[in-house]
């Protein structure tokens, strides 16, 4: 064992998982203080992997789940704005409160705070540009930053900095040096509330900007939208406000409440970049601003604490007296880190690598970004409906559900390292499938229904939790409304999909991705159906999941375009995104793609192609032809091997499909790879977005050996473990422990596997036998065991069925 400390070692005893309504529980603190002192595993995560490149992820302070995302902004426009942190960009905007986590469409940003000193400058301005607008350099050219050298020197192995000397961060925590002020800035969140700690090195009078304007609007040249905006003062120390924002989830609602550690000397409201009359205390409008000022401002650090709600000001106030009543922001800090200590030691693990290390807790550090919290600490929420609920106690609500992409690897994840918040966060979807006049939720944000993606893959997530026995979900609540959208919404194309068995190209845009999808969402209803003793409505469901077939022409072995007369569209090229300018066919994938999205039928699919070694030889072409695409793909597919994608969610199972045909040595041998080469510890360290966790799921979960190919299943595929060692704390203090033997770089292969000691053929495993804890073993070898999962008996099943009541060889 490598690298890992006393504290954290595999042997130490691991926390007790409770639910976690606040966090901020004595015992929980008590549990996660000595290994998050120690260094623990939190040590490893290096929280600027993804904020380059394309990964759209954000560096600053959150806890898991958490309802703020205390970041800086550097950017509030364009798509790889979409965090609002870019590590290509030079400058800071000010430090906002609510980000999304590696999305590639975007919002948010909301109640930026800015510290300042001199002249109060209220454009944001291009970046770069100081003494013009009140973006700050933080390049560390022109201040000493001693603070920062300091604090590294007491705090060893804590944290890692960006490319910018004067930028430094771990979980829960955030420090920056603004030049162009030389001021200090340091961030920590409780799950509702944000605070900041603001260090003036320059003496004189100051100032705290909030821009209530600011946000994120992925149209430069259009400013984001807002409506019934606010800004109140109440007393000499306090400014509270709320807004509506129209952007990708339009309409949403956000409130905030800010307190300063010092009396504020001046007061200045701005509306449209006007200042109010002197005493102004409040203000209405859209475009509003406030300039805090406070004298002396060197003489001792200047604390700042802002609690958000979407339910109104008074939720914004209680959950800020709530979660952060005094200024101790060392103790706040304190907390975090061993709140993070405590999550990321669920799963404890071993390596002789430390990159394996990094990239593994850092991907881990990463799937508890999203979902956030969105409740407040009365048990208020904002519902789809956009009226005002109440919890039952004990209850969390959750938005920022990113389906499309998370369905793959972050729930069936869950429920292995995170069963204990898997009744919360699918009984979030069930709320939002009741209030919302959309009916299943598809990609809710903060009370709102975005509608982006294809499918309704929240019935995937449901149908996951109720397969794999978790209780205390509100099952029969939620059947009506997927029955509903499953057999008479006229949604997106589904009336052309039950009338012809598929949806028509010249019809619908992305018609042929949709058919697929829509397949899977039948697969998964099937099976919500069966639970509610609708047998033969099950039945029909679970035929209608092979309308997959309609969309696939035998002749040629490829999904396809069809029109409505039932024609394959022409021209048709598998690397292209469609058969006119008109519209895609495809969503964010080509047809390459989209002929591996099959998840649930594959020894009835393999069929299509003639027979399992015509499809196997159509996945080993996959990976090896040219990566070439079109110049309109979007710029989703990426992490290119052959036309495999994997910077984006439809090629995430495609490697571990060579189990259904007995060839699962090359699973092991493409998944191996692609952890190698695809997961670099670096800013630019994702191949595509993170996708509110996806990305590094897939790492995660890969990484212990296992992948869900269809997660109704209820089972996982095996793959090529990288971890020496793995320890996953399950409910009831039962473990799972994860062991490879004679492993290495150049070791991708299972020789063997045992479980609890016993010899295990097959090439898969079931939730319920990891679930109950045990001890799984692979052996390694430098050289593939073609035998391994080869026989019929020894494949996953699909379909609900063994392959060997499928297939004849």
């Amino acid at each position: 064992m490598q690298g890992l400390g006393a504290a954290a070692a595999l042997g130490a005893p691991l926390p007790a998982l409770a639910r976690l309504a606040d966090g901020s529980g004595a015992a929980q603190k008590a549990a996660g203080g000595a290994a998050a002192k120690a260094g623990g595993v939190s040590k490893y995560v290096d929280v600027f992997v993804g904020t380059g490149g394309h990964g759209h992820l954000y560096p600053g302070a959150s806890l898991p789940f958490g309802m703020v995302q205390l970041s800086p902004d550097t950017n509030d426009t364009g798509w790889d704005a979409c965090s609002g942190y870019h590590q290509a960009d030079g400058s800071i905007m000010g430090f906002s409160h609510t980000h999304l986590s590696g999305t590639g469409a975007s919002d948010m940003l909301d109640v930026l705070v800015m510290p300042a000193q001199g002249e109060v400058l209220l454009q944001p301005g291009d970046r770069g540009l100081p003494n013009v607008n009140y973006h700050s350099r933080f390049d560390g050219a022109a201040g000493p930053g001693p603070q920062l050298t300091e604090h590294s020197k007491a705090h060893p192995g804590h944290g890692y900095r960006s490319r910018f000397t004067a930028e430094h961060a771990r979980p829960g925590y955030y420090s920056v040096h603004l030049t162009d002020h030389n001021i200090l800035a340091e961030l920590t969140t409780t799950l509702r509330a944000g605070l900041h700690r603001y260090t003036f090195h320059n003496a004189g009078s100051g100032h705290l900007l909030v821009d209530f304007a600011h946000g994120y609007h992925f149209d430069s040249k259009n400013p984001l939208k807002v409506s019934d905006v606010e800004l109140r003062l109440i007393g000499n120390d306090t400014l509270v406000g709320g807004r509506r924002a129209y952007e990708w989830a339009p309409g949403r609602y956000i409130y905030f409440a800010l307190k300063a550690s010092r009396p504020f000397s001046q007061v200045t409201l701005y509306s449209e970049d006007v200042a109010a009359p002197s005493g102004t205390s409040e203000l209405k409008g859209v475009h509003l601003k406030a300039a805090l000022h406070i004298d002396d401002i060197a003489k001792e650090p200047l604390f700042v604490k802002v609690g958000i709600s979407a339910v109104d000001i008074d939720g914004a106030l209680r959950n800020l007296d709530t979660e952060i009543p005094g200024w101790d922001f060392d103790q706040v800090r304190q907390t975090a880190a061993e709140t993070w200590e405590r999550e990321l030691s669920r799963i404890r693990v071993e390596s002789s690598s430390e990159r394996t290390l990094r990239v593994f807790y850092s991907s881990l550090y990463h799937t508890m970004l999203a979902p956030t919290l969105f409740s407040d600490v009365d048990g208020r929420y904002r519902g789809m409906d956009l009226g005002i609920h109440q919890l039952p106690q004990g209850q969390n609500n959750y938005s920022t559900y990113s389906l499309w992409d998370t369905y793959r690897a972050l729930h069936p994840l869950f429920t292995l390292y995170q069963a204990d918040r898997v009744p919360d966060l699918v009984n979030g979807l069930v709320r939002m499938a009741t209030e919302s006049p959309e009916g299943p939720p598809v990609w809710p944000l903060q009370g709102v229904e975005t509608g982006c993606m294809i499918g309704y893959h929240s019935a995937v997530v449901l149908a996951e939790a109720q397969a794999k026995g978790f209780t205390g979900i509100d099952f029969a609540h939620a059947w009506p409304i997927y029955r509903k959208r499953a057999m008479d919404d006229d949604y997106r194309g589904l009336t052309y999909y039950r009338k012809l068995g598929y949806i028509p190209s010249d019809k619908e845009g992305e018609a042929a991705s949709k058919t697929l999808e829509y397949s899977y969402d039948d697969w998964a209803v099937s099976h919500m159906a069966d639970a509610a003793g609708e047998k033969e409505l099950a039945e029909a469901l679970r035929h209608r999941s092979r309308n997959y077939r309609n969309v696939f022409d035998t002749k040629m072995n490829f999904i396809r375009p069809r029109g409505e007369n039932g024609d394959w569209l022409e021209p048709f090229d598998p690397r292209g995104m469609g058969h006119s300018d008109q519209w895609r066919d495809f969503t964010e994938s080509n047809s390459w793609q989209a002929t591996f999205l099959n998840q649930h039928d594959l020894y009835a699919y393999m069929g299509l192609f003639g027979s399992p070694d015509v499809f196997e030889r159509k996945l080993d072409e996959l990976f090896t032809t040219s990566p070439k695409l079109p110049a309109d793909a979007p710029p989703d597919i990426a992490g290119m091997v052959g036309q495999y994608a994997h910077g984006n969610e439809p090629s995430h199972h495609v490697a571990y499909l060579y189990a259904y045909t007995g060839a699962h040595y090359k699973t092991q041998a493409r998944v191996r790879m692609l952890m190698d080469t695809m997961y670099p510890p670096d800013p630019d360290g994702l191949a595509g977005n993170e996708d509110c966790g996806q990305m590094s799921a897939w790492y995660v979960i890969s990484a212990l050996g296992l992948y869900a190919v269809d997660p109704v299943s209820t089972n996982y595929v095996f793959g090529s473990p990288v971890l020496d060692h793995a320890e996953i704390a399950l409910p009831g203090d039962r473990k799972l422990v994860i062991r490879t033997f004679n492993n290495g770089a150049n070791r991708p292969y299972i020789k063997s596997i045992t479980w609890n000691g016993t010899p295990w053929t097959k090439s898969w495993i079931s939730h319920a036998e990891l679930a109950a804890g045990g001890v799984l073993e692979f052996h390694m070898s430098e050289t593939p065991n073609v035998e391994f999962g080869s026989k019929l008996e020894d494949r996953p099943p699909a379909f609900g069925k063994a392959a060997s009541d499928v297939i004849a060889l």
